[in-house]
């Protein structure tokens, strides 16, 4: 008889390198087949990993450290910005890490706007942005 979470255990390392290849929209609808972060890991740019239920992905090759979680960490992780192109979130401050791109569609101050370049991190109705009706 087969042990299920046995099989699971087994499988979940395949899981976790094969959602690396996802697209970002993709990836930010399975977040939790991603690595939770963990200290003393050698992680490697490009990788992404899951933190308190965010998706980040790694900027630098380096081997963690307890005090360098990915939300209080820019200058190792980004956080993907925008989870699915069929949704249109609120606006967040990006870093120069983690901008946003042309086309991208955000909600900020009761209005939706687009942003009209790429490696935009400017706020809404200040530059890079257009109103969308």
């Amino acid at each position: 008889m087969i042990n299920y979470m046995d099989e699971a255990r087994r499988l979940r390392p395949f899981i976790e390198k094969a959602v690396q290849n996802l697209s970002e929209s993709d990836s930010l609808e399975a977040v939790s087949l991603y690595p939770h972060w963990a200290f003393d890991v050698n992680y490697k740019k490009g990788t992404k990993v899951q933190y308190n239920g965010v998706l980040y992905s790694v900027l630098l090759d380096h081997t963690s450290q307890v005090d360098w979680m990915p939300d209080n960490s820019p200058s190792l992780f980004a956080k993907v910005l925008i989870p699915d192109e069929t949704v249109i979130p609120e606006w967040e401050q990006p870093g120069s890490t983690n901008p946003y791109m042309a086309g991208d569609k955000v909600t900020h101050g009761g209005k939706t706007w687009a942003s009209t370049v790429d490696n935009n991190v400017w706020e809404p109705g200040v530059y890079g942005w257009s109103e969308v009706e």
